[in-house]
C-alpha cells in the first residue's frame, strides 16, 4: 500500500476554492435570474407569463420533450442492450455514433436537418411537392431535439449493463423465459434507476435546448418558438423582466432536475448497500 500523503491545510483550501468557484459561476448567476424576474414583484413576474406567446412557447417546449424523450429512451435501451449483451461487427462504430452529438455543436445538429429537409435541401423539394413541411415546424424541432439528446439515456445504461453482464439473462432463458419476458422481468428491474436518471437528464436538455432548435424553428412567435427561444426574443426586445421570468422557469427545471437526480442517486446507493449486506 502506498503511503498516504498528508498536507495540513490543503483540504480546507481546496474546499474553499471549489465553494467559491461554484458560488461565482452558478449560484450568483442563478440568483440574478430570479432577482431580475421578481424585480417588479409577483404581479410583474406573472404578467409576462400570462401572454399568449409565452403559453405557446411553454406548450411547445413540453410537446417537443414529450415526443423526443420517449423516443430516445427506446433507442437508448435498444442501443445499450445491443452493445452490452452482444458482440457484433461495427460495435465501435455504433458507440462512436452515439457519442457524436456530444462532439459537435448543437447549431450543426440543427443545420443537418436544414440541409436534408430545407427548401434547398436534398429532400426538401420532393417533400414540398408532396405537401410535407419539416423545417420551421414542430417536426423539425423534434428532430433537432432528438439528435442533440440522443446519447443521454444510452450513455447512462451502457456502463451499468456491461458491468452486470449476461448471467441473469442467460439463467432466465435457460429456465424457459422468452426474450421479452427476460427483458421485462430481469433486465429492466436491474437498470431502472439508471434509466430514470438518463431520462431525467434527457428531458432537462430537451427543454433547455437552444442552438439546434434555433436553426430549424424560423422564430415564428406563437408557433415554433420554444421557451429558450422565447427568452431570447424578449431579451432582444429589452423586455428584461419578461425574459428573466421565462428564464426562471428553465432555471427551476434545472433545480428540480438536480433534486430528483440526487434522490435517485441516494435511492440507488441505498439499494446497492442493501444488496451487499445480503
Amino acid at each position: 500500500m502506498k503511503p498516504r500523503i498528508e498536507l495540513p491545510g490543503l483540504a480546507p483550501l481546496l474546499v474553499l476554492l471549489a465553494t467559491a468557484s461554484m458560488a461565482l459561476l452558478i449560484v450568483m448567476p442563478l440568483g440574478m435570474v430570479f432577482a431580475e424576474a421578481f424585480r417588479n414583484g409577483i404581479a410583474g413576474y406573472l404578467e409576462p407569463l400570462r401572454e399568449p406567446d409565452a403559453w405557446a412557447a411553454i406548450r411547445l417546449t413540453l410537446l417537443v420533450a414529450a415526443i423526443s424523450v420517449p423516443l430516445n429512451a427506446v433507442f437508448g435501451i435498444a442501443a445499450a442492450w445491443s452493445i452490452a449483451k452482444f458482440e457484433f461487427k461495427g460495435k465501435s462504430i455504433l458507440l462512436a455514433l452515439i457519442d457524436l452529438p456530444f462532439s459537435i455543436s448543437p447549431v450543426i445538429s440543427g443545420l443537418v436537418w436544414v440541409l436534408l429537409f430545407g427548401a434547398q435541401g436534398w429532400f426538401g423539394p420532393m417533400l414540398e411537392e408532396a405537401g410535407i413541411k419539416v423545417i420551421f415546424t414542430t417536426t423539425g424541432l423534434v428532430l433537432a431535439t432528438i439528435l442533440v439528446t440522443l446519447p443521454f439515456v444510452a450513455r447512462e445504461l451502457i456502463p451499468l449493463m456491461q458491468e452486470q453482464g449476461t448471467d441473469e439473462e442467460a439463467a432466465a432463458i435457460t429456465l424457459g423465459a422468452g426474450g421479452l419476458t427476460t427483458f421485462f422481468l430481469v433486465t429492466l428491474p436491474n437498470i431502472r434507476w439508471a434509466l430514470l436518471y438518463g431520462v431525467l437528464l434527457c428531458n432537462a436538455r430537451a427543454m433547455g435546448e437552444f442552438g439546434a432548435v434555433s436553426v430549424v424553428s424560423g422564430h415564428i412567435r406563437g408557433l415554433t418558438n420554444t421557451l429558450p427561444l422565447h427568452v431570447e426574443i424578449l431579451y432582444n426586445e429589452y423586455d428584461f423582466v419578461g425574459a428573466f421570468a421565462a428564464a426562471s422557469l428553465l432555471a427551476t427545471l434545472g433545480l428540480v432536475t438536480l433534486i430528483v437526480k440526487t434522490g435517485l442517486e441516494l435511492r440507488y446507493a441505498g439499494e446497492m448497500r442493501a444488496m451487499r449486506r445480503h
